[in-house]
Parts: structure tokens; sequence; C-alpha cells
């Protein structure tokens, strides 16, 4: 039966589970799923950010909670996963979005940092997407896995980045998004990616201002950094029923510096 086009986008009365929700693109993204009618569960390790950014949500009408666990720990991530099932009774949206970075010229970079990186990047999002959709999504025969990549995965690590963590770490991300949603397509579980560009968040706050904020917007086609609206539409398309015949893809959400740095 056709449906009109605000009832394609809505997500009233859907559970949602938001890693690194606390702040950021994160908090973006469970604010846009939160105004489309889902329950949102923030995620992040420290409690008192959580307990910030649920109150923020709160005021604006939005259904919110939160659970602290540190998703780079198996056992914390595996808890999280079914804690926020029993808490909102299933959940429908799983946005892995926690990341962590680190600077460092590839010959010296330590193994240490590259396995911190990697453990919250790209282990955590496999441990939270097979837990999640093993107790509710699987059962249910339907969800939606949205996994944050970046525009860094798309690419080589240029000399004035150094993070070759990070973009293997991202790059990695996609192959996972592709690979579930080639699996799990059979249990209607959509499985998606998005690669937002430069956003002036803390963790990517640093390398902005050491690159050049205005050199930087001078080399995008839009002449811009991504605003606290850029992830807002897609993260409502991928979690809704306007996206349902969408899977295993990727998005750059970078104002075209994909496009001429590519």
């Amino acid at each position: 039966m056709t449906q009109n086009i605000q009832n394609l986008f809505q997500l009233k009365g859907k559970g949602a589970l938001i890693t690194g929700g606390s702040r950021g693109l994160g908090l973006q993204m469970a604010r846009a799923l939160g105004e489309a009618g889902a329950r949102v569960m923030l995620n992040s390790r420290k409690a008192g950010d959580l307990e910030q950014a649920a109150a923020e949500l709160k005021e604006a009408g939005i259904d919110a909670q939160w659970i602290a666990a540190d998703c780079s720990n198996e056992v914390d991530a595996r808890r999280l996963a079914c804690e926020a099932i029993e808490r909102l009774g299933v959940v429908d949206v799983l946005v892995n979005n926690a990341g962590a970075s680190w600077g460092a010229p590839a010959e010296d970079h330590p193994i240490e940092a590259w396995d911190k990186v990697m453990n919250l990047n790209l282990r955590s999002y496999f441990i939270l997407s097979q837990e999640v959709a093993r107790r509710s999504m699987i059962p249910n025969k339907a969800g939606r896995i949205i996994n944050i990549s970046s525009v860094a995965g798309l690419n080589g690590n240029g000399p004035e980045m150094k993070t070759v963590a990070y973009n293997t770490s991202k790059t990695a991300v996609i192959g996972l998004t592709r690979t579930l949603a080639a699996e799990w397509g059979r249990y209607n579980i959509n499985v998606n990616a998005i690669c937002p560009g430069f956003f002036m968040t803390k963790l990517a706050a640093s390398l902005i201002k050491s690159l050049g904020e205005e050199k930087m917007m001078a080399s995008t086609p839009l002449g811009r950094l991504g605003d606290d609206m850029d992830l807002k539409g897609i993260t409502v398309l991928y979690a809704s029923e306007a996206g349902k015949h969408i899977t295993g893809q990727w998005l750059a959400v970078d104002g075209g510096i994909s496009v001429v740095t590519g």
C-alpha cells in the first residue's frame, strides 16, 4: 500500500541505540531519530555526559534514556546490547558511532594505539551488531544498522594526516557494512554506512585547526564544514521505511570534498 512521504520517514515507537551518543555526531543522530518518533538509548563511557545529553533531548520532547558502557570492551559491549534490548523492549535501529583516533606516522605508530583504535572503531561495531541482531533483529525479522565510517576510509592516508589506524578502520567499516548487509538481508535487516567529512567535533577539532579551517573550507566544493543538522536527513532515511530498499551502501556527507580529493 502506498504511504505518503511523512509516514515513510516517521519512526514512532521504534527503539534506537546510539553509541557515542552523548555529544557531536552521535547526539545529532540521536536527536534526528527522536524527532522522527523513536525512543532513543544513548551510550558513551561517561555517565555525566550521558545524563546531560538525555536531559537535553527530553527538553525537546524526545523519549531518551542512557547506558554507560565502554564499547571497546567485549563484555561491556554485550552488556550494553542486552540492557538496551531489555529496557527498550526491542532495538529496531542500531547506530554504531563510537570512535577514536590516533595521530602518528605509520612507521612510528604504536601497536597499542592501533589496537585501541581498531577495538573501538571496528571490533565493537561487529560485536554490537552481532549481539543486537541475534537477540532482537533476527528474531523480529527486522532491523536497521547504521555504521559510521568516514571520508577518511575512502582514500589513502596523506602525509599531513598521519592517521593510518583510523583510516584503515573506517575503510574496514565499509567492508563490514557490505558483508553484513549481504548476509542478513534474508532477515530483513538493512545495513548501511555514513561517511562524514569534516565536522567541528571534539574528535576532529584539533586536526581541523592544524590543517587550517579556512583552507579546508576553501578546498571543499560547498565551501563549508558539516554542522549540527547535516547528518539528520540521511540517518532518518536509513532508519525508516523511506530507506527500506537500501542496504549495503555508503554515502559521503562531506560538502563534496571526496569528489575533489578521491
